[in-house]
């Protein structure tokens, strides 16, 4: 069988615009699990631009669900699908920013550090926290793999994501 007439005979509903922000939202809760994997088990501290991007992707996960409970017509599908695109787009875009500020390209922010910590109860806590604190810099990338940060898988990721909702977004329902 040729390749033309497998895909001719596959169910058009492969891949609805329901089973697409299915898929967005999924890979998105797949990707901030991930995130969440490098920070609590292999015990990477995320700079402030690592948990700017995980912004779009709980944003997308919350869309995605409210979107497969709630869109029913054709048109809100579409708008849901306008909305996934849009973060992706974002994510991507912040993703590119964060790989660039790491490899150089680009100046990051001032304030690039670590999520804050816990409060201390008094100055001997807080001058032996600022001892112990280790300050995370959005310009240096904690692991790598195939030369790609975290950063840069994300924003892969986020695109690979994009063209999946903008695929949705050209499809007739």
């Amino acid at each position: 069988m040729s390749a033309s007439a497998f895909a001719s005979s596959a169910p058009k509903s492969l891949l609805s615009r329901q089973r697409l922000i299915a898929l967005i939202g999924l890979a998105s809760l797949a990707l901030i699990g991930g995130a969440w994997f490098f920070e609590l088990v292999i015990h990477l501290t995320p700079c402030k631009l690592c948990l700017e991007q995980r912004v779009p992707h709980y944003a997308a996960i919350g869309l995605a669900l409210a979107g497969l409970v709630l869109a029913r017509s054709s048109l809100l599908q579409w708008i849901v699908l306008l909305g996934l695109a849009v973060l992706m787009a974002w994510s991507t875009g912040l993703g590119v920013y964060h790989a660039g500020v790491e490899w150089g390209w680009f100046i990051g922010p001032n304030d690039c550090g670590g999520g804050a910590g816990a409060a201390a109860a008094g100055v001997q806590d807080f001058m032996k926290a600022l001892q112990t604190t280790r300050i995370v810099a959005c310009s240096e990338a904690a692991w790598r793999f195939l030369g790609l940060s975290l950063a840069g898988w994300n924003a892969v990721a986020s695109a690979g994501l994009f063209l999946l909702a903008a695929y949705g977004l050209t499809r007739k329902a």
